[in-house]
This record gives C-alpha cells, structure tokens and sequence, in this order.
C-alpha cells in the first residue's frame, strides 16, 4: 500500500471525527476564487475550477458560498487577493513534504510554515529541495467490492488513466491531471461508485519510517500543517509498513 493511501485513509478519518467544516469551507473557497481567478467563472472550460467545485461540493459546502467564491475569483464581489505558493522541507526521518498554501500574505505564512516544521523536528528548505521528488497525478478510489479488476482496468485505461492497482479494499487509478475528468465520467457513466477522487502529489519512491515513534512525528507535523488556515494540501513521501499501521491502530 502506497504512503497515499495511508495519509488518505487516516486525513479521512480525522476529517470524519474532527468535522472542522468551517475550516475545511474557507479552505476550498480559496481554491474556487484562484481557480476562477486564473481561468474565468465557467467550470466547463476551467477544468481546475470544476475540480474546486466537485471538492466542494463532495464536503456539502453550500451553493452560496460556491457562488460567491467563483464572483470573488473573476471580481464581480470584492475580496482578498490570494496567490498560491508551495513550500517545502524535511520531516522527521528525512522524509520529504510539500505543503500547498493559498495566502494573502506571503511573509506572514512563510514565517508560520516555517516555525512548524522547526516545532515538529523538521526543517522548511529552499524551492525545489524536495520537489522532484514527487509527481502530480489524479487519484481515484473506487470500491472493491463486487467489481471486476479486469473490467475496471479496461474502462480506466480507455479513459485515459496510467495505472490501477488494489489498495485493501480500493482500487486506487492514477492518471495525468489533464484526464482526471474524463476518467471520473467514464467510471460514473459505468455505474462504478467513486470512493474518493483528488489531485495530488505522488511520492515518486516513497520512503519507510524507522520505527512507530518516528512515523507518530511525521504524521503529527503533516497534521499541524494541513490545520494551518492557509495550507490547502500537504504531501509527503512517507510509506507506513503494514506493521506500522497495525500498531499505530492499536494504541
């Protein structure tokens, strides 16, 4: 299983128990307004807006706030102007994160970002230091149970998608950002349910925590980054064994 999956796994089940919709809302409206920004207000040819909304949409952010974000984005409301940044650094172990922000304040955040890597035995380094470690890719889950692999491999790849391999009881299809949409269509339009879709940064050789104690830090530093009010996704190249999992289950 890949160190995404996990991450996945365990964010949905803090989000399941945190419910921090507020947050969680403010957050995706950044995402609308600088995808409507960039690429105008219409979803149907601003494919990063369609995913903004599809996200927000999936969390039941309500229709008003969708609206007003995307007439912020292309200025017919008034609003802050966010730009978007990507820092990136070391966690404990050595392992690699980035951390998606959308800020109206670079100086400000960079300081924020930095002290919690720091606080969390990591260190924030310069552009570019971890980035090539991973790749962007669309992820989608699709549930296991009662679907053949060999049909869901030929639907995905018809559609465009890289990769598919089972996860516990997902199958997790990779592709390129560009046919994340038409993968989704293709499984919709075949009846298959959809568990979680996003687009994200793949660790291109994900890498093993020496033992619970560090995995614990990693985890908790990439946690107190993504409840930073500006981080918008945080990535690392983290792979948690089954052993791991097993025992951080346990306690």
């Amino acid at each position: 299983m890949s160190g995404h999956s996990h991450w996945a796994t365990i964010k949905h089940k803090k989000g399941a128990i945190d419910a921090k919709r507020g947050k969680l809302w403010s957050k995706l409206s950044r995402a609308i307004i600088i995808a409507a920004r960039h690429g105008g207000g219409d979803p149907t040819s601003n494919l990063k807006l369609r995913y903004a909304i599809d996200k927000a949409r999936s969390v039941s952010m309500p229709k008003d706030n969708i609206e007003r974000a995307i007439k912020r984005g292309t200025g017919e409301l008034e609003g802050m102007v966010f730009e978007e940044i990507t820092y990136e650094g070391y966690g404990p172990g050595g392992v690699a994160i980035l951390v998606d922000v959308a800020t109206d304040n670079r100086n400000r955040t960079a300081g924020e970002i930095r002290k919690i890597f720091e606080k969390g035995g990591g260190k924030m380094g310069s552009a570019g230091c971890v980035g090539y470690l991973f790749e962007r890719k669309g992820v989608i889950g699709v549930k296991a149970e009662g679907v053949d692999e060999d049909t869901l491999m030929a639907i995905a790849l018809e559609a465009g998608a890289d990769d598919l391999k089972r996860s516990g009881p997902i199958y997790e299809i990779t592709c390129d950002p560009s046919v994340f949409n038409a993968v989704q269509e293709a499984l919709t339009k075949n009846n298959l349910a959809v568990e979680n879709s996003e687009i994200s940064q793949l660790a291109k050789t994900p890498v093993d925590a020496d033992d619970l104690e560090t995995a614990k830090k990693i985890l908790k530093l990439v946690e107190t980054l993504d409840d930073h009010d500006d981080a918008q996704n945080v990535y690392s190249n983290l792979n948690l064994s089954e052993e791991l999992m097993t025992a951080m289950e346990k306690e």
